[in-house]
C-alpha cells in the first residue's frame, strides 16, 4: 500500500482543522462584542467538526497500521508520520512532508487562537465574579456602623437581667 490515502487523510484532516480556525476566531469575536448567540452558534459548530475529525482520525490510524503491516519493522508499532516519510517512495514522500509541514503549521495558529480564546474568557468571567462581588454584600457590610458597646464586645439582643 502506498501514502496516498494517509496523504488524503491528512489533507482532509487540514481543511477542516483550518475550517474550525475560522470558527475559533468567529469565537474570538463574538467574545470581544459578547455576543452570546453568536457564541453558542460557534460552539454548536465546533462540536461538528470535532466529531468529524475524530471519525476521520480514525480513518487515517486504520490507514497508517494498514500500511505499517506491509512494510517490515512495523508489525507491532504504530510508525509516526515522520516514520512514514522516511519509508516512503519518492513522489509520496515529497506531497507527505508537504502536507505534514502546512497541517503543522494549521494547528500551531489554532492553538494561538484558542489560547487567545481561553484568557478571553477568563478576563470575562473575573469580571462577572467581579460584578457580583459588588451587587451582593459580603455578612461584615450588613451591620450599618461600628460595633455597639463600651470596650467593642458584642452585646446580646436579649436583655437577661430583665
Amino acid at each position: 500500500m502506498t501514502a496516498k490515502l494517509i496523504i488524503d487523510h491528512l489533507g482532509r484532516m487540514k481543511q477542516l482543522h483550518e475550517s474550525l480556525l475560522v470558527l475559533s476566531r468567529k469565537k474570538t469575536e463574538a467574545l470581544k462584542t459578547n455576543d452570546m448567540d453568536a457564541l453558542q452558534l460557534c460552539l454548536s459548530q465546533e462540536r461538528k467538526h470535532v466529531s468529524a475529525i475524530n471519525s476521520l482520525e480514525n480513518k487515517r490510524s486504520a490507514a497508517v497500521k494498514e500500511w505499517a503491516a506491509g512494510k517490515q519493522g512495523f508489525a507491532d508499532a504504530v510508525p509516526t508520520v515522520s516514520d512514514i516519510i522516511k519509508w516512503s517512495r519518492w513522489p509520496d514522500r515529497e506531497q507527505l512532508q508537504e502536507m505534514y509541514n502546512s497541517f503543522i503549521l494549521v494547528l500551531a495558529d489554532l492553538k494561538q487562537q484558542e489560547v487567545l480564546n481561553g484568557e478571553l474568557t477568563k478576563q470575562s468571567l473575573q469580571f462577572i465574579n467581579m460584578s457580583l462581588d459588588l451587587l451582593q454584600p459580603s455578612l461584615n457590610n450588613l451591620n450599618y456602623g461600628h460595633a455597639s458597646g463600651s470596650n467593642g464586645q458584642n452585646r446580646s439582643v436579649f436583655d437577661s437581667q430583665a
